[in-house]
């Protein structure tokens, strides 16, 4: 790339601040038509595309590139350190003019392939009356959790098998796109890519890691096959979730009603001092036909500085509950967590520069996975569970229904990473191979998915991860697995300097010191930051491999602490404006109060309920 002169005439500070008034404008233009596209309104796909196109045109840009480079010779202080971090952002994006073209039509195929997935018929084939009936995948993924009757479950089993290969023609040629455009800068194929750009980590490095944790729990196999013993037919896909924890999933249902939810996830993180640093938050949380089938975050809005003022950003996030079916609301509650700290997390970046205050390269995905997943990761624990987790009665979530889940599931901890790597290692594979066809994308899945499941029944369902379709999230699904790395790390670092983290203020006022550097270091930096260590799969194996006696020890004295946490009567007060939304229908807001807001979604929510299936 031959070097360009500086063409402006602005000062190095004038220079800076356009390029965050120009960045933030192309960034807002597409989140604003991203949100709109992913909740079902496919009008504004071109106008989305174009946006996306005028954002890559930015972040590409050679010459904006060449200019922060030469600016960088001469400055010092705090503007260097501000054209430090524009070069390291336009590093990650520089592309020869010959692959622009390559990208225009990634951009174009995957909104044809989101457009056909949201407006295609989901259902399956009633086994008794041998008719359609009408179902999400959400709601059919909870019937194979919870109905009683495995024929229906079957039946919802086959339905989504059919719809995982809805775009599989589609799939194969955005790979092979995807790849022509990683291999022209110089990658060995879109995997490498990816990884390099997003953790600074080589795929070997990367897989060597998981390939170690692989082998040190695959003993557990083992353990389920024994289970099967006394549960016939355990390996088959549609028995395995209802057989293994559909009882459980049914009696934990009266303590997460939805309704209640939003209260609970306020409550929750005002009580860990989480403040949302006076920035906007909009929340669309039912599931419905067209809208994107998977819950996340993003972050129309940046924070920015306007001179020494510091001007709060604004959040979307999503999550695809199914009120009333049995199963969806705890699963929804897990999504409002989640996707709640990836909110809280950039809306209190201190950061002054708009490239390292947004959730793509230079951030590392696996460090803000990390926070959203250290959040789900606490509600999900027994301490949160006996503390906010009441029924209609009042009564809290009985431990004795933890032990026994406890005592039954424990033996196949050790395979909890293996629902990340299979994702990890289907695209790996995907990406590797040289002739892609049809029937080799569908033997790929099937293969994948018995190595780290053991199934009887072989499965395409790791076509129907909604990641591998969106260029922002397609090889990157092993963020989620070096933050569960991280987020146990940061776990038992808690644990050893407090003791509980459920309501711990101390917790909170850590995670926020964090957040504080928006997506300015690299994962390894933060994870040492938190934590004082580098980054390592002990704490996640120590859990992973932990006895029952050993688990129910540690959370009954983890629950002793907790309780000694003093319960806040006070109003709920996050630092924020929310809307809550139902498509283009505003239901509630926090204008009033929290609590106000609440109550208003939860008296909406009585009119949303889902017909039983």
């Amino acid at each position: 790339m031959s070097k360009k002169p500086i063409v402006s005439k602005l000062t190095t500070k004038e220079f800076i601040s356009k390029l965050n008034v120009d960045y933030r404008a192309v960034h807002t233009r597409y989140e604003r038509l991203f949100w709109q596209s992913y909740m079902g309104d496919h009008s504004i796909d071109e106008q989305f595309s174009k946006a996306q196109l005028a954002r890559e045109s930015f972040r590409s840009d050679e010459v904006r590139y060449e200019e922060v480079k030469q600016r960088l010779l001469k400055a010092k202080g705090v503007d260097a350190k501000k054209l430090e971090q524009w070069a390291w952002f336009f590093s990650k994006y520089q592309t020869p003019e010959s692959v622009r073209g390559i990208f225009k039509q990634i951009v174009s195929l995957e909104k044809d392939i989101h457009k056909k997935m949201a407006s295609r018929s989901e259902g399956y084939i009633d086994p008794k009356t041998k008719s359609f009936v009408k179902a999400s995948r959400a709601q059919m993924s909870s019937m194979q959790l919870t109905h009683s009757d495995e024929k229906v479950r079957k039946a919802c089993f086959i339905a989504q098998e059919e719809l995982t290969k809805t775009c599989a023609a589609e799939l194969i040629e955005l790979i092979s796109l995807r790849n022509q455009y990683a291999q022209a800068l110089g990658f060995e194929d879109f995997y490498s890519y990816k990884v390099r750009t997003e953790e600074d980590m080589s795929k070997q490095e990367l897989f060597t890691i998981f390939d170690t944790i692989f082998e040190k729990t695959k003993y557990a196999f083992t353990n389920l096959r024994a289970m099967e013993k006394d549960l016939p037919g355990l390996r088959k896909p549609w028995n395995r979730g209802y057989l293994l924890s559909g009882d459980f999933t049914k009696e934990a249902d009266a303590y997460f009603p939805f309704e209640k939810a939003l209260e609970r996830w306020g409550r929750s993180f005002n009580q860990l001092g989480i403040s949302f640093h006076g920035g906007t938050l909009q929340l669309d949380l039912l599931d419905r036909a067209g809208k994107y089938e998977n819950g996340f975050c993003h972050w129309p809005d940046l924070v920015y500085f306007d001179g020494k003022k510091r001007v709060p950003g604004s959040a979307n996030f999503t999550c695809n509950a199914v009120f009333g079916q049995v199963g969806s609301s705890e699963r929804a509650y897990n999504t409002l967590f989640h996707e709640g700290g990836h909110a809280a997390h950039l809306l209190n970046t201190e950061e002054t520069e708009a490239c390292v205050n947004n959730e793509y390269p230079p951030a590392s995905t696996a460090w803000d996975e990390t926070q959203s997943m250290f959040l789900d990761t606490m509600l999900s624990s027994i301490e949160w569970k006996t503390r906010y987790a009441l029924n209609s009665d009042g009564e809290a979530f009985p431990y004795s229904l933890f032990e026994k889940e406890m005592r039954k599931m424990r033996p196949l901890a050790p395979l909890s990473m293996n629902g990340i790597a299979s994702v990890m290692y289907f695209e790996r594979a995907l990406y590797e191979e040289k002739n892609l066809t049809e029937k080799k994308l569908l033997t790929i899945a099937k293969s994948v998915y018995r190595t780290f499941t053991d199934t009887e029944v072989d499965s395409l369902r790791l076509l129907s991860i909604p990641h591998i379709y969106s260029w922002e999230s397609s090889c990157s699904y092993h963020g989620y697995g070096l933050a569960e790395l991280a987020l146990f790390q940061w776990r038992e670092y808690f644990y050893k300097k407090y003791g509980y983290i459920v309501d711990n203020k101390h917790v909170g006022k850590e995670m926020q010191a964090m957040w504080k550097y928006g997506s300015a270091k690299s994962f390894p930096e933060c994870v040492k930051l938190a934590t004082g260590k580098k980054l390592s799969p002990d704490a996640f194996l120590r859990n992973a491999t932990a006895s029952v006696a050993t688990v129910l020890k540690t959370t009954n004295q983890r629950i002793e602490l907790t309780n000694r946490a003093p319960r806040s009567k006070k109003p709920i007060e996050l630092h924020t404006i929310i809307k809550m939304v139902h498509g283009k229908t505003v239901v509630a807001t926090n204008k009033k109060s929290f609590e106000d807001m609440a109550k208003t979604y939860a008296t909406w929510l009585a009119n949303q309920k889902v017909t039983t299936l």
